[in-house]
């Protein structure tokens, strides 16, 4: 049998919350940097994300081979707890999960016996496969523990997913929610589409993965015909890795989006301008995103978070020109950082 959302779980997934991606803190012996990885999650902790997704893209696929899967998910686990019992606060627990669907069912049941609420599921595994191939192997993970789905975009290892096969996915009984990140708003109105015209369009929460939309993403109700009737949905929230830094900052932009009236919205349009210059440095959209997760590594070094660019993958590394682009954002948009706020916090988050 699998597990499911309790409804206090399922009430503040639907109501919308700020989901940093985690990166993986490594050591220059590529092993887990367990006291910097810790600092990293209570750092988000601290700056008010309303869960946690770890050991997903941000975190670099490669961990599962370089034996590190399980060793991230226990140490999440252990920060996890202590914060919510000494917060007294539930914080939204994902694990990442992908592979064929053996490789699949043993991370959902690892995620399962760490009480992960739910596990984002990747599909890239699966670049041929039909919708009704996917469909089955999602039903398989589904039976284990709450799926998530993850459009990743094309560019960085995903694959094109269209209306009919999100409409087929959100009627998997526990599914509760999507990451939208297909980078393209043609590929996001699918998804947006096929939940609507699904049998539990009420049921499955939109989290905008979109790093290039972000705050639009956010501001967005979409109205979609279906049988003669129209059906509403809002992107709720995010998963993001944009939100992996600059953590503060960004749960305070969701706030205000997520109070704001239609006399806010032009001023949060504009300044989701800068946030999208800021996500082009950081993950590299200029050569083809090939510097995402060392942009995002750098940034935390800058903070003092992490302590090098350590990549298991050697080609993960900053594009010619990066670094550059990382001190113009932290020249124009000052307002976007966090540093103060890390800066005051490091010590203890690093004990």
């Amino acid at each position: 049998m699998s597990a499911k959302l309790t409804n206090e779980l399922r009430q503040a997934l639907n109501a919308g919350m700020a989901i940093p991606a985690t990166p993986t803190a490594l050591t220059n012996t590529l092993k887990l940097d367990e006291k910097r990885q810790r600092a990293l999650l209570r750092y988000y902790q601290n700056a008010g994300a309303g869960g946690l997704a770890i050991g997903v893209h941000t975190s670099q696929f490669e961990i599962r081979e370089a034996g590190l899967y399980q060793p991230i998910l226990e140490l999440g686990k252990e920060e996890l707890d202590y914060f919510d019992e000494k917060s007294g606060k539930t914080l939204f627990r994902i694990a990442g999960v992908l592979g064929k669907t053996h490789q699949a069912i043993q991370e959902a049941q690892l995620a399962s016996e760490l009480n992960y609420h739910a596990v984002l599921l990747s599909l890239s595994s699966y670049k041929d496969s039909s919708n009704e191939e996917l469909i089955q192997h999602c039903t398989r993970i589904s039976e284990i523990i709450p799926i998530i789905g993850f459009y990743l975009q094309p560019t960085v290892g995903g694959r094109l997913l269209d209306s009919n096969f999100w409409r087929d996915f959100s009627n998997i009984e526990n599914v509760v929610a999507i990451k939208i990140a297909p980078f393209n708003r043609y590929h996001t109105i699918d998804v947006v589409r096929g939940v609507a015209e699904s049998n539990r369009s009420t049921e499955v929460a939109l989290y905008t993965g979109n790093d290039d939309n972000i705050v639009a993403d956010l501001l967005t109700e979409y109205a979609i015909p279906v049988n003669g009737k129209v059906v509403k949905k809002q992107i709720v929230g995010g998963l993001l890795g944009h939100w992996a830094v600059w953590t503060k900052k960004a749960v305070q932009l969701f706030e205000e989006i997520k109070s704001s009236n239609q006399n806010d919205q032009q001023m949060l349009l504009s300044k989701g301008v800068g946030v999208t210059d800021a996500n082009a440095a950081f993950f590299d959209s200029r050569n083809g995103f090939k510097g995402s997760i060392a942009g995002i590594h750098e940034v935390l070094i800058r903070q003092g978070l992490l302590e090098s660019n350590y990549t298991i993958n050697p080609k993960e590394i900053l594009s010619p020109g990066q670094k550059k682009e990382i001190d113009r954002i932290y020249e124009l948009y000052p307002e976007l950082n966090d540093d103060l706020f890390v800066a005051e916090n490091l010590d203890n988050w690093l004990r």
